[in-house]
């Protein structure tokens, strides 16, 4: 029944070039993660510097997905991602100009972080909103399904190809930037592809609002409906909690890497690889699990389980070891937020969805409020040490908020 619904969904063509622009864009933006991580941190040899252009990236989701979620509703969607796609080719062409000259520094990492996260928190609500307009509602799921795929199989792939492409083409020369200068260049084709497939889809999608009214009136609906609905601030808080405490661990990535494990590029790309890995598992055994009990207390347990796992990865000292609980880290970590997402589509109402996730969206991009003092740690006292600590933050702040929110206590019955 599964294999015949990933089929049907599939065969829908204006669906089947969406997916694949999706596909796209995701293998850039993965190996974009090695591509950065790596050179910032041969630039710098600084956490705390790799925290900075995380932030350059995060910031703009809370800036601009509340009007990434507005542009949705207002213009039509395929030209929406067909221009953030192509503004994204164009800035990594440049940057990678940049890198080729030898003259890139910390700062353009951070100028073309704010950009590239000002363009994807002002497009992605279009994406997400585009999927229901070209798929029968029965295929929905299943439509979902294969976005978390393909981004899961994009976190697999994309970062090993990359890690093993700067190491080959740098050829043991760990001051080398010619290989990043290469992988940019793969990046803005990808991009260039993801701009290209869509405009194969001939469905528009059209405006769903028409009207003149004000967009801050729509922005300021979406958040009432938030605070007015308890399930659903629950989830939201479920979901910003890993993203202070839990996702700072891929930002924290390459410095544990290289002064833990003793490390490469090539290695980096093994350990991002293995965490992929373990959340295609993680979202094909919620696919099997979807309906559990309880759903409610299993969110908060795979929380803690998340919480305790990242801290018993801070200890790690062999590369093994390491890949073992870093798979394990992603299995938990996509089991967790497939689930949160899951409860969330159920509980709020159709015409609000696309508001809702542009909110939720918009509070991921709080992760720097975790990220800056695991960096300050990381800088004192080493990039383990850090890890364990964002592994008891994370677990002290579920308990905070069974404790203060009974919101997130009503969660436990679902």
């Amino acid at each position: 029944m599964a294999s015949r619904d990933i089929y049907s969904t599939l065969s829908v063509r204006n669906f089947r070039w969406l997916w694949i622009g999706s596909l796209g864009s995701s293998f850039a933006m993965n190996m974009q993660i090695i591509a950065r991580g790596w050179l910032v941190y041969a630039l710098t040899s600084s956490a705390t510097d790799l925290a900075w252009v995380t932030l350059s990236f995060m910031l703009p989701s809370v800036v601009f997905s509340l009007y990434g979620g507005v542009l949705a509703d207002r213009l039509p969607k395929r030209g929406v991602i067909i221009i953030a796609q192509s503004m994204n080719c164009a800035a990594t062409l440049l940057m990678a100009v940049i890198i080729f000259q030898g003259e890139v520094s910390f700062w353009d990492f951070i100028w073309f972080g704010f950009f590239n996260g000002s363009v994807l928190a002002l497009s992605m609500p279009a994406r997400q909103a585009f999927v229901p307009e070209l798929i029968p509602e029965k295929l929905i799921f299943t439509a979902m399904a294969l976005n978390t795929t393909g981004w899961n199989l994009s976190r697999i792939i994309g970062p090993a190809f990359a890690g093993l492409l700067i190491a080959f083409l740098a050829d043991g020369d760990k001051t080398s930037t010619y290989g990043v200068g290469i992988v940019y260049l793969v990046i803005a084709f990808l991009y260039f592809l993801s701009a290209f497939v869509t405009l194969a889809i001939d469905a528009p999608g059209n405006p769903q609002r028409t009207d003149n009214s004000d967009p801050i009136s729509d922005i300021r609906e979406g958040l009432v409906y938030v605070l007015e609905r308890p399930n659903v601030l629950a989830l939201i808080i479920l979901s910003i909690i890993p993203f202070l405490f839990g996702m700072p661990l891929n930002t924290f990535l390459p410095a544990f890497n290289e002064d833990i494990l003793g490390g490469h590029a090539d290695d980096l790309g093994y350990l991002i690889s293995a965490m992929g890995t373990g959340a295609i598992l993680g979202s094909l055994l919620m696919a099997v699990m979807g309906d559990l009990r309880n759903k409610g207390l299993w969110l908060i347990l795979s929380c803690c389980a998340w919480a305790v796992l990242t801290s018993l990865f801070g200890v790690m000292g062999k590369q093994g070891n390491a890949l073992i609980v870093i798979a394990m880290i992603g299995l938990i970590s996509s089991w967790n937020m497939s689930l949160n997402r899951g409860m969330l589509q159920m509980e709020v109402d159709g015409y609000m969805r696309g508001r809702i996730m542009s909110i939720d969206m918009m509070t991921h991009g709080l992760m720097p409020l975790g990220v800056f003092p695991i960096a300050w740690i990381a800088e004192n006292e080493g990039a383990g040490i850090a890890l364990v600590a964002s592994g008891i933050a994370f677990l002290l702040l579920i308990a905070f908020a069974l404790v203060v929110f009974s919101s997130v206590r009503r969660t436990l019955r679902h």
